[in-house]
């Protein structure tokens, strides 16, 4: 119970100490110390006053511990369950620990929010001499900021045994030295503190002297030779000891050195300084090699006795690299360049020497002035270096500025440039968080360059510079533009598919994914029109392309409309109106109406030898399913029997004799008219026309073969045979004419009662022409009624609208049904 409650109030004396409460820890150690002695009832009221002191003066802090030499990564403490944080909480507050010495030694596992070591820690290093070693650290929070004070005992172990500065000592006693004489020695150096540190001296076994440990005023232990019995200089003249340092570690380390005694006659007068102590005072800024000062010592003895010599005494390390005096002059100089921020007091002890070996000291205290010389600094806690544009308020970083030096040369003053948008807010002593004034906009500036100036109010004044670099960050609030509101693109018909027609084109003024565009065909508003077979868009770069051939003469022009949407989250899209316009080819050929050319029996146009020139024998009339001017029709006679007889107009089909007939004209004619569009390249079509040259529509009708022979060989040789067997002839056509007449008159009638005697030539049009998928050239069947009239005898096509009222001409329609007869049968009178 006693060793719980020593720890306790151990741990409470250092808290205290931690806090700058010198005498109150003082205070906790020597009732420690007299707690061990006193009695227990005494003890225990001791405690009680004790725990009470402590409650009083300590300072709401979080205290930890750790051994030296510890490794890296090391657990020190669960530091989120001390501040009654979960693990996570921590790592969304951004949590921080920063050190007061400038050095991250700590850090902060944000999954588990345990406190670990970055790196391995030296006491020696951290703390030096000083005892207890305490780390200060602060923990920083974000969301909302907040500071939480710790500190971290380094616990020493012992790693470091006692040296000397020097191996061998020697000492200058007089002979009439009396038993008793104390003998100070330099003292042994010991890096480790407290118990580890040194404890005590000893001496190797002899006759004339015993050691004993003393502490200085500065609390360190040196040996103290004790002169045990007189000496005699003829008996023994010198003695060589081994002094021993040892410390209080487990296992004990020490070390060791030789100390010579001369013994030399008797010099009665030690050296004296004249102004001891001396104070001087010292800039950091002084060069190595300046003058500090130079100390003077009397000796009243004369001759070599009275010759005085100067060097430290009991020097340590530090003062030995930091300072060098002249033996013989006393002038104290630097060696090197002197840290204010480092060590601001020295306290320097000298030694005088005379020739007969005693010795006087003194004491030299320099205080260290300190000048300018640290800029500013400034440490990063958390920096957050992209920024949603449009966000409130927000915090960019969150740093603390310090400077090293005092006083005035601390001060700082902290600024940024006043035409960006972002302010300093000062939070807790030396900490700043920078945060936005007011929403970024990432479209009109998209990176920040923020330079952070921190000036110190020393003189001359010191800066420091610190640019953080801030992105904004895309939220997309952009909707994507098309170039244009409509896009109009042509394509020729009978297009190759998968051909690229055009492209449409949008931006996005956001960036990343939000700008990442991609294209879509929109339902069309015509239900009938089927867009997913007729266009194909690609997504990513906007081209559109036709699926499948288009046919001009089923599909004009269509309209539809294309989306552009981006990938931002929710998702933004516009439209723009697509309007595809098919341009005609020639790739339809002129297809004859009239005269029919598929027909089971050839036409036969009569031409009564009496007519006149310029007599219209009959009208051909042809359509072409193409548009503009590879639909315009032209007509040319490329062959004829009688070649000066008939004559074709090229504009309208029209088929009429140039002269008079004679006698020696054939009867029968054979023209063979060519029927060409103006399309490129020109598309024709052909129709054979027979004329049959008659006296008069009273004139039997004689079927002559279809190739004549020479007609002058004919007229001149054979004329008579042949008008005797065209009588028979005529005679026999005219009974089998009437025969067949009558029959086809009965059947027809009797097959199609309600037709009244129209049939429809269906398989007149070529099968090529015929619309049977819905996706070839034409996409309707023409039809015509033909007509027989048996009213005069005289048999006559009547040529009625086709089914498709847009592929005829008006005009010739109406020329055809008024003026083109063809004669199936002979009427006599």
């Amino acid at each position: 119970m006693l060793r719980f409650l020593q720890r306790r109030n151990q741990s409470s004396a250092f808290q205290s100490f931690g806090n700058s409460k010198g005498l109150v820890a003082s205070t906790q150690w020597d009732l420690m110390e007299k707690l061990e002695k006193a009695h227990p009832k005494r003890q225990v009221i001791a405690f009680i006053f004790m725990m009470v002191l402590v409650q009083v003066c300590s300072e709401p802090t979080t205290q930890y511990s750790i051994l030296e030499e510890t490794e890296s990564g090391s657990f020190v403490a669960h530091l989120a369950k001390d501040l009654g944080l979960g693990a996570r909480e921590l790592a969304a507050r951004s949590a921080r620990v920063v050190s007061d010495d400038y050095k991250q030694r700590l850090l902060l596992d944000p999954e588990t929010g345990d406190l670990l070591l970055r790196e391995k820690v030296d006491r020696e290093e951290v703390c030096s001499t000083v005892d207890p070693c305490v780390l200060h650290f602060q923990v920083t929070l974000e969301k909302p900021v907040q500071y939480f004070q710790g500190e971290l005992l380094i616990q020493d172990i012992n790693d470091h045994a006692p040296e000397f500065p020097e191996g061998e000592m020697l000492l200058n006693i007089p002979e009439n030295s009396q038993p008793g004489t104390l003998l100070p020695l330099n003292l042994a150096q010991d890096l480790d503190v407290g118990r580890n540190g040194l404890q005590q001296y000893t001496v190797s076994p002899n006759s004339h002297f015993h050691v004993l440990t003393r502490n200085n005023s500065e609390g360190k232990k040196y040996p103290e030779l004790v002169q045990d019995r007189a000496l005699d200089r003829e008996e023994q003249a010198e003695l060589s000891l081994t002094l021993t340092a040892l410390d209080g570690g487990s296992p004990p380390r020490s070390g060791t050195a030789l100390v010579r005694i001369l013994i030399m006659d008797i010099n009665d007068n030690a050296p004296e300084f004249v102004n001891s102590p001396y104070e001087v005072q010292v800039l950091e800024s002084s060069l190595p090699d300046s003058p500090v000062l130079t100390v003077y010592a009397r000796d009243a003895d004369a001759g070599n006795f009275g010759r005085v010599s100067y060097g430290f005494f009991q020097a340590s390390d530090e003062i030995q690299r930091t300072f060098s005096i002249n033996k013989v002059t006393g002038e104290i100089q630097l060696k090197k360049e002197l840290d204010f921020e480092k060590i601001k007091f020295y306290h320097v002890k000298i030694e005088a020497t005379d020739g007969g070996g005693l010795s006087g000291k003194g004491l030299v205290i320099v205080e260290v002035l300190d000048v300018n010389d640290n800029a500013p600094e400034l440490t990063i806690s958390s920096l957050t270096s992209s920024v949603p544009e449009n966000a409130p308020e927000t915090i960019i970083s969150i740093f603390r500025v310090g400077d090293r030096d005092s006083g005035e040369n601390a001060k700082v003053v902290c600024s940024i440039p006043e035409n960006l948008p972002f302010i300093l807010k000062s939070t807790f002593k030396n900490f700043y968080t920078l945060v936005t004034e007011s929403p970024l906009d990432r479209e009109s500036r998209a990176e920040y360059n923020i330079t952070i100036m921190v000036s110190d109010l020393g003189t001359p004044r010191l800066t420091t510079q610190h640019t953080i670099t801030v992105q904004v960050s895309d939220v997309n609030d952009n909707a994507p533009a098309f170039t244009r509101t409509s896009y109009t693109m042509f394509v020729r018909e009978n297009n190759s598919p998968a051909l690229h027609i055009g492209t449409i084109s949008a931006t996005d003024s956001d960036s990343g994914s939000n700008a990442h565009i991609t294209y879509s065909l929109l339902l069309p508003h015509d239900p009938e029109l089927p867009l997913s077979s007729l266009i194909s868009i690609n997504a990513d770069n906007g081209q559109l392309f036709a699926l499948r051939a288009l046919d001009y003469e089923a599909l004009q022009v269509f309209e539809f409309h294309v989306g552009a949407t981006d990938r931002g989250s929710p998702a933004l899209s516009s439209q723009a109106l697509v309007r595809v316009v098919v341009l005609d080819d020639n790739d339809n050929a002129p297809f004859v109406l009239y005269p029919m050319q598929n027909a089971s029996a050839p036409c036969t146009e009569l031409l009564p030898r009496a007519a006149e020139p310029g007599y219209l024998v009959t009208k051909v009339v042809a359509v072409d399913r193409d548009s503009g001017q590879n639909a315009w029709l032209s007509f040319q006679l490329l062959k004829a029997t009688e070649p000066g007889l008939f004559s074709v107009w090229a504009h309208n089909g029209e088929v009429r004799t140039t002269r008079l007939l004679s006698e020696r004209d054939a009867p029968k004619h054979r023209l063979l008219l060519l029927v060409k569009d103006n399309g490129e390249p020109p598309r024709s079509a052909s129709v054979t026309l027979h004329v049959l040259l008659v006296d008069g529509f009273s004139q039997p009708y004689l079927s002559l073969p279809e190739v004549a022979p020479d007609r002058t060989q004919e007229v001149e040789d054979a004329l008579t045979v042949y008008l005797v067997i065209a009588l028979a002839s005529v005679s026999s056509l005219f009974l089998l004419s009437v025969v067949l007449f009558v029959g086809v008159k009965l059947c027809r009638r009797a097959r199609e009662p309600s037709l009244g005697g129209c049939s429809v030539p269906e398989e007149l049009f070529p099968g090529h022409m015929v619309d049977v998928s819905g996706t070839g050239t034409l996409s309707h069947n023409y039809q015509y009624e033909v007509c027989l009239t048996g009213d005069s005898g005289i048999g006559e096509f009547k040529f009625l609208k086709p089914m498709i009222p847009n592929l005829l001409v008006q005009d010739a329609g109406r020329e055809l049904n008024e003026n083109l007869h063809c004669r199936d049968s002979f009427v006599f009178s």
